[in-house]
């Protein structure tokens, strides 16, 4: 008899789940375990002779081709990595999310359950000092390392999770692999947020869109779906062919016809192994992996040029494999017979292409590429070794989380850099007299705190991008951004420079303030003062040190990515929200880390501070905007009133009971805290007579944790 949760028998019912994985930790070694400092504790080159062992001693229940994991371990290190994606900061080698479901069963992953089964061993040896999220994508540099390839680099320190990441939504299918999906807009476009064209791959078909070999059309998913990962043109290509340099797919037969099920579907005695197959002995040259079948030329363990000649030399025609897959096969045979068997190297078979290789030399910007690496190797090997540590790294936010002897001194401007304080930082003296100064200034708390917000709530903890460091605020794109206010923003940041310049000339010692200390100095100053007015006397905690990044430091299509679509906390909503205000609300919660109670705690002051977009009073259910109290959840609470439905989509009426008069107007997102029974439950703590001082405190200090989500050089 199946279980049914609340969700199953209400789906309409907003769903908080997600935010309760923020809540509690479910990590076995407990909340005070470090990985980092775990990682830092390893030997590193023991570490790497170990994986370089494994990868190199073939074992007979799953024998490695051409006498080496290599491949594979490169296979499983991009498999884990490429499912990052620039809309939503989701996805991602951090969390070793490959071993978990539902990723650990995508089609895409099919026989990487036993890469990661050869590496137990290794994961045993060294136990807490190594997480599965860097030993994946570490043998995948050791791999490249192996053959021949000059890696740029290698960062440690990913955590691992031990629950799926159910925050992901991967895509509306139910099913993998269809042909036709809703995951792309009318216009031909892929749905925001996903990243991947197919339900179930990394990235798209290799046979062509919709199983075709439609060359055109898959040049034109690659640069979608890698676009998705922040990869320019030269970045992909360069993947893409650094890539498929090594190893060979894997097709001998029809997959459907003598495949089993995925590890998650597999019987219990499966031990966690799925894709078992009964043609042949079902491994080696019997592989059935892809359903495509051959390698991409005719060494395919050692680093060459052989990928990019082969694919520019020679002319491709399509044709169905062994595997009933469309795959592409030289038309003049050449390369027939021209590769070594993956277990005898007196056997043979036919190098072959995929139909996304043929596309980079059908796609005359892509082959402007690879003519361009054929023409300057060297050039082809570095981009590929940058390409590849962007890959396997994206999703790790600054370089101040790497870890390890291998870290890059060079900073990408992937990793939004910011530069070091070359002045010394204020104290708490010249603190309080700079937030004396903001409150002294023409602009309100409401605008201080909306500056604040706006500034560090930029935040995703998925690939610990954005956040007030740097005070990217004032520069391209979220300046400009609608959700920002930009007149109003402009206004702010204008008073607070000439604060800053003010105080900064006037000091006769190297102390110096940063725009981006200031800011978030601005909205302390303005939850201060609120719950002062309210009759609280708190002290928000401020710990100074952020400094300004400059419009070059500031890769302005890559930040685009951070704006929100919508925000509850503000009452955003604008009219092509694609989703329910307080799903919006919940989302955004989840990537700035929040649980439950410290999103309810958040919207309810941010209303009391009246810090809505555009100044609206929608939400701000108070007589004393910009005084830190708990009306609006007395208001939510009260039976005194009662909501109407409005003309106007997505905003309510409260009316006195009464009188009939209209005495608030709010949004979707204010009356889900009245009407979810979780929400209000949290809501009746605060809305208490005994509650306001709970209320303040509690927003203090889950403010203090929004401005600080940014600041990795703080012990937290």
């Amino acid at each position: 008899m199946m279980t049914r949760t609340t969700q199953d028998w209400w789906p309409d019912q907003l769903n908080l789940e997600i935010l309760d994985r923020n809540a509690q930790r479910t990590d076995p070694r407990g909340e005070e375990f470090d990985y980092a400092e775990a990682f830092d504790e390893l030997d590193y080159e023991t570490l790497k002779e170990d994986i370089e062992e494994v990868m190199t001693t073939s074992q007979e229940w799953w024998p490695a081709d051409y006498g080496t994991y290599g491949p594979l371990f490169i296979r499983m290190a991009w498999h884990s990595a490429g499912t990052y994606r620039t809309t939503d900061g989701r996805g991602g080698a951090s969390g070793g999310h490959q071993r978990l479901p539902p990723i650990d069963s995508w089609p895409d992953n099919a026989n990487l359950d036993k890469a990661r089964r050869l590496l137990w061993p290794v994961k045993q040896k060294y136990g807490a000092n190594l997480s599965w999220a860097d030993l994946i994508v570490l043998a995948g540099n050791v791999a490249l390392e192996s053959m021949g390839f000059e890696t740029f680099g290698f960062a440690g320190g990913r955590e691992d999770d031990y629950t799926p990441d159910d925050a992901v939504d991967w895509g509306p299918e139910d099913e993998f692999e269809l042909s036709a999906s809703e995951r792309f807009e009318e216009d031909g476009t892929l749905a925001d947020p996903l990243g991947n064209t197919v339900m179930g791959l990394i990235y798209v078909n290799p046979e062509g869109p919709n199983g075709e070999p439609d060359l055109e059309g898959s040049a034109k998913n690659i640069r979608e779906s890698f676009g998705r990962m922040a990869m320019n043109d030269e970045e992909t290509v360069a993947l893409i062919a650094g890539g498929h340099t090594f190893g060979k797919v894997h097709g001998a037969d029809d997959p459907e016809e003598h495949v089993g099920p995925e590890p998650a579907a597999a019987p219990i005695e499966k031990q966690g192994f799925g894709w078992e197959s009964d043609f042949g002995e079902g491994s080696g040259p019997d592989t059935i992996t892809s359903g495509i079948e051959g390698p991409w030329n005719t060494t395919p363990t050692q680093w060459d040029m052989s990928y990019v000649t082969n694919l520019l030399d020679h002319e491709w025609e399509a044709e169905k494999g062994p595997g009933g897959a469309w795959q592409w096969t030289t038309v003049d045979g050449e390369l027939d017979d021209a590769a070594p068997g993956v277990q005898d190297p007196d056997d043979t078979e036919d190098v072959m292409m995929l139909t996304t290789d043929i596309a980079l030399k059908e796609d005359p910007d892509y082959r402007e590429v690879l003519e361009e690496f054929r023409e300057n190797p060297r050039k082809f090997g570095e981009a590929f070794a940058k390409a590849w540590y962007k890959l396997i790294h994206r999703d790790m936010g600054p370089p101040e989380r790497f870890l390890g002897p291998e870290v890059p001194e060079e900073t990408m401007l992937w990793q939004d850099p910011i530069p070091d304080a070359d002045y010394e930082i204020i104290g708490d003296e010249e603190a309080a007299q700079l937030k004396a100064q903001l409150l002294d200034s023409e602009l309100s708390v409401s605008q201080l705190a909306k500056t604040a917000w706006a500034a560090a709530s930029t935040y995703r903890d998925s690939d610990k991008r954005g956040g007030a460091n740097g005070a990217r605020i004032r520069l391209r794109p979220q300046r400009d951004w609608e959700v920002n206010e930009p007149e109003e923003l402009a206004t702010a940041l204008d008073t607070m420079r000439e604060i800053q310049s003010n105080f900064n000339e006037a000091r006769e010692d190297d102390v110096r303030v940063s725009l981006a200390d200031l800011v978030v100095l601005g909205g302390n100053a303005a939850v201060e003062q609120a719950a002062a007015d309210a009759g609280y006397d708190v002290t928000v905690p401020f710990e100074p040190g952020r400094t300004d990044a400059s419009q070059e430091q500031t890769d302005v299509e890559s930040f685009e990515a951070l704006e929100p679509d919508a925000d509850g906390f503000r009452n955003y909503v604008p009219d092509d929200l694609d989703r329910r205000p307080e799903e919006a609300l919940v989302d955004k919660a989840e990537l700035l880390n929040l649980t439950v109670d410290e999103m309810t705690v958040l919207v309810g002051g941010m209303r009391a501070l009246g810090a809505t977009h555009g100044d609206d009073e929608l939400g701000v259910f108070t007589d004393e905007p910009g005084t830190l109290t708990n009306d609006f959840f007395e208001t939510v609470l009260s039976m005194d009133y009662e909501w109407e439905e409005t003309d106007e989509e997505g905003v309510y009426e409260l009316r006195d009971r009464e009188t009939g008069e209209v005495e608030w107007t709010g949004s979707r997102v204010d009356l889900v805290f009245g009407s979810n029974a979780r929400l209000r439950a949290v809501a009746e703590v605060y809305g208490s007579a005994d509650g306001e001082e709970t209320f303040v405190e509690d927003f203090v200090e889950v403010w203090h944790k929004v401005m600080t989500l940014d600041r990795f050089d703080l012990e937290k």
